[in-house]
């Protein structure tokens, strides 16, 4: 399938005429092929929006949520459109390809729910026959950088909220994934989203660099949104501070499961299964380490590692399999990289530890320490690192011994003792007696530390994407001369 540029309500190709494909990672055939925007395709997206903003931003509130709730509708029913460029350009499964409709459908009814929810308060003021108020406003254009491991729901996250506040949107896709989000472009084109007021960029790896570049600087970009790697990450809020720009940057995550000596064993596992092995281990809220108490270690690790046998792995479309393909077969090298130096470092490989190209069975290691890679690197592929402590506090340090701080869970029958430890460990996020992974439309989502700042979700999106005014209305006032 090709795809152009979405600039200004037109479907254009790039400026230099360039295009870019990507390979299914398990056949190698062609998924898409698409336009390869230069920095000044990437200028015209943020002048495009420029010009639309005053129309959108004026318009009523139950307008925006008309056309947000009509987005929602055609999204869902071109699910298998989705579905396809998913599996095609990413390798996931249908499964999952459905959920990210499922998911980013919610997103976009949890946005349109919000369009008159923009308020403002009156401010007590000394002076006397002053009405002090305070207002939201939208802030202009948005950029969202969004990536490709959750291809609809975060292609949707970084405009959705920002749509429905008043501000116009430029979304610049990912290079893995470029059908996928030009698809959310047509879906709110057709929902009746103003010409401009949605703009999709598309752009090779080696163009990238120069495109976010362009993008961020442009004047008429007053807020940026990314989500990805925490190396990407810092180069993103480096460039947004340069150009003094407030960043909302959620990114990479090395999230712990704690099991205390008293947790439900067996929930505890179909937890840290689901958790590490959903989506390949793709996901950054992906359970990467599952911290066990040593007096019921031995024991978890025996049924943990029975689970993990128990999963198949494999292409998804010849077969029903839980674990399907990673991105590339690159990505899963490199996780075969970090387990076997693992267990050249002393490392007990108790699960899977096999690949076929890009495919990758659920993998379980016990006995993981700070000397291996596996133990700090962020793994984005389907392997459990089980770290063994003693007594709860040494659980909460080996938890926070990470630079992220995204999201986390914690396994215990005495709640109490679970929110004493929940509220000790660093992240954004705590589950008690839950997976690590889990998401809805309307929770404030982000991490602390190397995980980024700042939250997406429902009320909490406004304050990210309005700008605070202040406003008086006074009778006569007396002056000093």
């Amino acid at each position: 399938m090709d795809f152009n540029l979405l600039i200004g309500g037109k479907s254009v190709p790039a400026a230099s005429g360039a295009t870019f494909e990507r390979h299914d990672p398990v056949s190698g055939e062609l998924a898409s092929r698409a336009a390869a925007a230069s920095a000044a395709d990437a200028r015209a997206a943020c002048d495009a929006a420029q010009a639309a903003f005053p129309k959108w931003s004026s318009m009523g509130p139950n307008a925006r949520r008309k056309i947000l709730l009509k987005a929602a509708d055609l999204l869902e029913a071109r699910t298998p459109d989705f579905i396809k460029l998913v599996s095609g350009e990413t390798g996931g499964s249908a499964a999952w390809g459905g959920f990210n409709c499922f998911l980013a459908g919610g997103m976009l009814r949890e946005a349109a729910s919000i369009t008159t929810q923009v308020t403002g308060e009156t401010i007590p003021t000394d002076k006397p026959g002053c009405l002090s108020m305070s207002v939201r406003k939208p802030v202009g254009v948005v950029l969202g950088l969004a990536p490709w491991n959750a291809p609809v729901i975060l292609g949707v996250r970084s405009i959705a909220v920002p749509l429905a506040v008043g501000n116009t949107v430029v979304l610049k896709a990912s290079e893995i994934c470029p059908g996928v989000q030009s698809l959310i472009g047509q879906v709110l084109a057709e929902a009746g989203v103003p010409d401009g007021a949605i703009n999709v960029i598309t752009q090779s790896a080696a163009d990238a660099p120069a495109v976010v570049e362009a993008l961020i600087s442009h004047p008429a970009v007053r807020r940026v949104n990314f989500t990805g790697s925490t190396r990407v990450g810092r180069i993103v809020g480096e460039l947004a501070a340069k150009n003094l720009k407030p960043a909302l940057l959620e990114l990479g995550g090395k999230a712990p499961l704690l099991v205390l000596d008293d947790a439900n064993l067996d929930d505890a596992v179909e937890a840290a299964a689901f958790g590490a092995f959903m989506h390949q281990g793709q996901i950054c809220m992906s359970t990467e380490r599952v911290v066990v108490d040593e007096k019921v270690a031995d024991v978890f690790v025996q049924k943990f590692a029975a689970k993990a046998k128990s999963l198949p792995a494999g292409d998804p479309r010849n077969g029903n399999v839980v674990l399907g393909s990673l991105v590339s077969e690159a990505a899963a090298a490199r996780v075969e990289r970090l387990i076997q130096d693992a267990v050249d470092k002393g490392a007990t490989l108790v699960a899977g530890g096999k690949r076929e190209g890009s495919i990758m069975e659920a993998t379980v290691l016990d006995h993981v320490k700070p000397h291996m890679d596996l133990y700090y690197e962020e793994s984005f592929g389907p392997v459990a690192a089980v770290i063994r402590a003693k007594g709860d506090e040494a659980l909460v340090a080996v938890a926070n011994d990470t630079e992220y701080g995204l999201s986390s869970a914690v396994f215990s029958q005495n709640i109490n003792r679970a929110v004493s430890v929940a509220q000790r460990i660093e992240a954004g996020i705590c589950h008690i007696n839950g997976p690590t992974v889990q998401d809805e439309p309307q929770i404030p989502f982000g991490g602390v530390k190397g995980s980024g700042y700042g939250r997406f979700g429902g009320p909490y999106g406004i304050a990210e994407f309005t700008d605070v005014k202040w406003v008086t209305i006074e009778s006569e006032q007396h002056y000093p001369f």
